[in-house]
């Protein structure tokens, strides 16, 4: 079970919580995310989009990778952060949202509208600063019942209270396949592009990327742990081993090809 990001988590929700005297040790058995590394969420899950539409989870799926982040619009804290991480990292990428891949916001708080969702896509696409992007970050709303459905399939864990009319939760997106199976977790609000890069070749099974991009993806491993990509070094040491014999041996091939042209000239002459 993991639970990062939860003493960050604590110390901001103090002044939310604290104010209905929530033990902390109730949002530390309640609140968090448990890695579902390779389990499928239900594509048929129903919810709106950012214009009202009622939609299906799996139309967002079947093409691209998907990075799915689960937030709430009037959050007072932490949603603002990870979307503002989300919007920073993806400026950091060469790879754009709608082109290869698509970002899916789900709010679980039932009682936000699509009105919501509207102010939130038109921020965050903004401040991603990519216009076309507007066709690949979808901001949704829903009923309770999918919205619990999808946060228990991706292992999100969160705890409602009804006398602030606030949510405690843990902070990450993840990064799922285009069929619909979670590939990465990423947790806290700041996400490193370069780890993000990786999760979503590795989603798209190298669909994506460059052949430079898929070799450097030899050379680092993906710790669930931490949600990170650590160097390999048996990988570099295996690539770098590799290397060397195909740079001799093309070295050699060449010095044994200028010996010949050498003979054959001076047998001319």
């Amino acid at each position: 079970m993991t639970r990062r990001s939860l003493a960050v988590l604590v110390c901001l929700c103090i002044g939310v919580i604290g104010a209905a005297q929530t033990p902390i040790t109730t949002i530390y058995h309640q609140v968090g995310i448990d890695q579902r590394l390779d389990s499928a969420v239900a594509l048929d899950l129903p919810f709106r989009d950012e214009s009202g539409k009622d939609v299906m989870l799996g139309d967002y799926f079947g093409r691209k990778p998907v990075v799915l982040s689960l937030v709430y619009y009037q959050c007072p804290m932490l949603c603002t952060e990870v979307l503002n991480g989300m919007a920073e990292a993806f400026r950091s990428l060469t790879f754009t949202a709608g082109k290869e891949f698509t970002v899916v916001t789900v709010s679980i708080n039932p009682r936000e509208t699509p009105d919501l969702a509207t102010q939130k896509k038109e921020m965050y696409v903004h401040q991603y600063g990519r216009p076309e992007a507007a066709s690949g970050w979808h901001f949704l709303t829903g009923d309770e019942a999918s919205i619990e459905k999808l946060a228990a399939a991706v292992g999100y864990h969160y705890l409602y209270d009804s006398s602030t009319g606030q949510y405690a939760h843990a902070t990450g997106i993840m990064v799922l396949t285009p069929g619909g199976k979670l590939s990465r977790y990423f947790y806290g609000i700041q996400y490193e592009p370069k780890d993000l890069r990786f999760a979503l070749e590795d989603a798209s099974n190298n669909a994506i990327g460059s052949p430079v991009d898929r070799i450097l993806l030899l050379c680092y491993h993906y710790d669930p742990m931490t949600g990170k990509y650590g160097l390999v070094v048996a990988n570099v040491l295996k690539i770098g081993g590799a290397l060397t014999v195909i740079i001799l041996g093309g070295f050699i091939a060449l010095m044994l090809l200028r010996e010949r042209r050498r003979k054959l000239h001076f047998a001319k002459s």
